[in-house]
């Protein structure tokens, strides 16, 4: 339910598209007198054949470092400025202000009741910080499965999302460029993710996606959990921790067009207010975090 992106997600997809991307390259561990595994429904009398290779990793960061270093500027980029699109009430600060390492293997994204830098929003004067990183001219893909391990924020007002956007956004405009928010979680909904596509004629309000729901009214806010989808040609399945809770493919949009058979790039933010989650209240408490253990795009 996400309104147009900033005019810095615009600005970015006009930077040079040379690759960046850390390749990853995977081997197999052999030791002497090691029986390799058979894949269901295979006999060993296949042959090498019949072993799956795993996944290559296209993309992934596992926020290693030092204690509020900031993030790697190879793979991410730092948007600021306010979203006047969204309401947003927070400003989205550069370097590593709001979003730094914590020396545990974790990205933190923090939103503070604060406005040091006299910062000013669309409303007036600012008041929340926040941050919000992309790929975008750094990386982005085409199919595959894109997870992060996360652990949400909570509270009213509180808007945490894991999201990609189109790579051609500069050349087509949002929501022409397509949009796929693979986790979005809204701070009235402490046991509730949504994952959502946005396109030409089914954006905003009217995006096409379904919620998750956490038994036993636990809180996403409690633990971390997986957030994933996995994406093929004129298909996208999202899921929480393994468990699948909506597969979307074209015959979902209504004869409307299907946008997402194209590169996209990754999307970090921790909003706060806007028209969807509605603004904090005197329950809401600061600061608040959003904690990512990895990110990761593999085939």
């Amino acid at each position: 339910m996400r309104m147009p992106p900033t005019q810095s997600d615009v600005m970015t997809v006009h930077m040079s598209w040379r690759r960046r991307t850390a390749l990853y390259a995977l081997a197999l561990l052999c030791t002497s007198g090691a029986v390799a595994a058979v894949p269901a429904g295979a006999s060993a009398a296949d042959g090498p054949h019949a072993v799956a290779a795993p996944a290559a990793v296209k993309f992934e960061d596992n926020f290693d470092g030092p204690a509020g270093a900031g993030v790697d500027g190879n793979k991410w980029q730092i948007e600021t400025g306010d979203n006047v699109n969204n309401h947003e009430r927070q400003y989205y600060t550069s370097g590593n202000n709001n979003a730094q390492l914590d020396g545990q293997g974790n990205l933190v994204i923090t939103a503070r009741k604060e406005n040091p830098g006299n910062y000013q929003c669309w409303y007036g004067t600012c008041e929340y910080t926040s941050a919000r990183l992309n790929t975008a001219g750094k990386f982005d893909s085409a199919y595959g499965r894109v997870e992060a391990r996360i652990k949400i924020p909570r509270g009213q007002g509180i808007w945490p999302a894991f999201w990609m956007l189109g790579s051609n956004m500069g050349d087509v405009g949002w929501p022409n460029s397509g949009e796929i928010d693979i986790m979005e979680n809204v701070g009235f909904e402490p046991n509730t993710v949504h994952g959502t596509l946005h396109g030409p004629g089914y954006s905003g309000e009217g995006g096409i996606g379904a919620g998750y729901s956490l038994p036993n009214g636990e809180a996403f806010a409690d633990n971390f959990h997986t957030f994933a989808v996995d994406w093929a040609p004129d298909s996208i399945k999202w899921s929480v921790d393994g468990n699948v809770f909506q597969t979307r493919t074209p015959a979902d949009l209504g004869g409307r067009e299907w946008v997402f058979n194209k590169p996209f790039f990754l999307i970090l933010n921790l909003a706060v207010g806007g028209y969807w989650p509605g603004d904090p209240d005197g329950s809401t408490v600061f600061p608040q975090q959003l904690v990512v253990d990895y990110v990761r795009v593999s085939d």
